[in-house]
C-alpha cells in the first residue's frame, strides 16, 4: 500500500495529465464536429448560390436547406445523448423494420420520386424529401450493435453471423432495386466492417465473398452507364468530353485553386462548368476557392473526427459492447464515405455519387452523419460520466 501511494504522489502531475487529455476528449469532438458542420455550410453556400439563382430560386435555398435539416438533427440527437442506451439497444430492431418500411415505400409506392435515374427519394405529404438508405447506415449500425452486444458470449460460433448477413443482403438488394449502387457498396463496406469487428473470421469472410461478387458484378454490369463508366475510367482519353467530363473538369477546378485559392465565393467552376458542384463534387469547389492549405485544414479536421470516433470505440468497448460497436460502425461509414468522395473527385476511382460528409448538399445524409457524431460523442463521455 505504501509502494502503491508513493507512486500516485511521484506520478500525481502525469495522472492529472492523463485525465485531462481524456476528459478533453468529448469537448474536442464537440469543437470538431460543429467546425465541419460550419465550414460546411459555408462552403455549400459558396458552391450553390449560382445553381439557385439558376432555377430562379433565392440565393441562399440550398444553403437554408442544408442548415433546416442541421436543425431537424438536433432532435435525434437529445434523444440520443440523454436517452439510457439499455432502452436505445432494445428499439434497435425497430428501427431496421422502419428502414424496410421506407425503402419499400420508396420503391413500390406513389411517394417514391425518382431522380437521375435512380428510385431513391421518398417524399410524403409535401414534406421534405427524404433519402432511406441514408438512415439504412444507422438502422444496420444499432441491430448489429444489438444483435452481437447479446451473443458476445458465443465468439468461436460462426453460425451466429448467418442471420446478420443475410438482413445486409436483405437491405443491400432493396438499395440497389432502387439503382443506387454507390449506396448499395458503401452499406455492405460498413456491414462487413461491423462483421469483422464483431469476430467474423476470414474464412467465413471468404465464404461471404464468395456468395456477395457474383451478385454484385451481375449488378455492376447490369446497366449501360455503369459500363461505360467503368471504361472511361480505364482509357480516360477516351471521351473527355462525355462521361469524363464531370471528373476533367473537377480536376481543372483542383488545380486552379492552387496553394491558397482564388477566394472564398472565387471560384468560376461553379458558374454551371462542373456539374453537381454542390453535391458529389463539392470538394474541387473548396480546392478552387480555398486552395490546397484550406482544404489541408478540412481533411486534418476529418482525420481527428475519424480519430476520436475509434478513440471512442476504444473507450467504450469494456463498458457498453452496444455503444462501442455501434460507434465503430458509424465511424467506419462516415470515414469510407469521405474517402471514397475524394477519391472520385480527383479521379482515383470511377465516378459514383457519394456525397462529402458535412459539406455535400443532401439533408438526409446530413442528419445522419449528425446522428452518429451523437453516438460517438455518447461513447467518447461514457468513462466522465461514470
Amino acid at each position: 500500500m505504501d509502494d502503491y501511494n508513493d507512486y500516485l504522489i511521484n506520478n500525481r502531475p502525469a495522472l492529472r495529465g492523463e485525465r485531462q487529455k481524456r476528459d478533453n476528449a468529448p469537448f474536442l469532438f464537440v469543437v470538431v464536429t460543429l467546425l465541419l458542420t460550419a465550414l460546411g455550410l459555408v462552403m455549400l453556400y459558396s458552391a450553390s448560390y449560382n445553381e439557385a439563382l439558376s432555377f430562379e430560386l433565392d440565393h441562399a435555398y440550398f444553403f437554408r436547406r442544408q442548415l433546416t435539416f442541421a436543425l431537424y438533427a438536433l432532435v435525434p440527437i437529445a434523444l440520443i445523448i440523454f436517452l439510457p442506451t439499455s432502452l436505445i439497444r432494445r428499439l434497435s430492431p425497430l428501427a431496421l423494420v422502419a428502414v424496410v418500411f421506407l425503402l419499400s415505400l420508396t420503391l413500390f409506392s406513389s411517394f417514391g420520386q425518382q431522380k437521375f435515374g435512380s428510385r431513391r427519394w421518398l417524399e410524403i405529404a409535401g414534406l421534405p424529401s427524404i433519402q432511406p438508405s441514408e438512415f439504412a447506415k444507422i438502422a444496420i449500425a444499432l441491430y448489429y450493435g444489438a444483435y452481437f452486444a447479446k451473443r458476445s458470449d458465443l465468439d468461436k460460433e460462426q453460425r451466429r453471423f448467418i442471420i446478420p448477413a443475410l438482413v445486409a443482403l436483405f437491405v443491400t438488394a432493396l438499395i440497389l432495386a432502387g439503382r443506387d449502387y454507390s449506396s448499395a457498396l458503401l452499406f455492405l463496406a460498413q456491414c462487413g466492417a461491423m462483421l469483422i469487428a464483431a469476430g467474423l473470421h476470414w474464412q467465413s469472410l471468404a465464404l461471404l465473398f464468395a456468395f456477395i461478387v457474383p451478385p454484385a458484378v451481375v449488378a455492376l454490369f447490369s446497366q449501360g452507364y455503369r459500363i461505360r463508366r467503368i471504361i472511361s475510367f480505364l482509357m480516360p482519353t477516351l471521351d473527355p468530353s462525355g462521361i469524363n467530363y464531370q471528373v476533367s473538369v473537377s480536376l481543372k477546378a483542383i488545380r486552379r485553386g492552387g496553394l491558397f485559392g482564388v477566394g472564398l465565393g472565387g471560384g468560376i467552376y461553379k458558374e454551371g462548368l462542373l456539374p453537381e458542384v454542390h453535391s458529389d463534387f463539392i470538394f474541387a469547389s473548396i480546392c478552387e476557392e480555398i486552395g490546397l492549405v484550406g482544404v489541408t485544414l478540412i481533411i486534418a479536421l476529418f482525420i481527428a473526427y475519424i480519430n476520436l470516433g475509434y478513440t471512442a470505440v476504444r473507450r467504450s468497448e469494456g463498458e457498453d459492447r452496444f455503444l462501442s460497436l455501434v460507434t465503430f460502425g458509424l465511424t467506419t461509414m462516415v470515414g469510407l464515405q469521405a474517402i471514397l468522395n475524394l477519391a472520385v473527385v480527383t479521379g482515383l476511382v470511377p465516378p459514383t455519387g457519394v456525397p462529402l460528409p458535412f459539406f455535400s448538399q443532401g439533408g438526409t445524409n446530413l442528419v445522419v452523419v449528425l446522428s452518429s457524431s451523437a453516438f460517438i460523442y455518447r461513447a467518447l463521455a461514457l468513462r466522465r460520466r461514470s
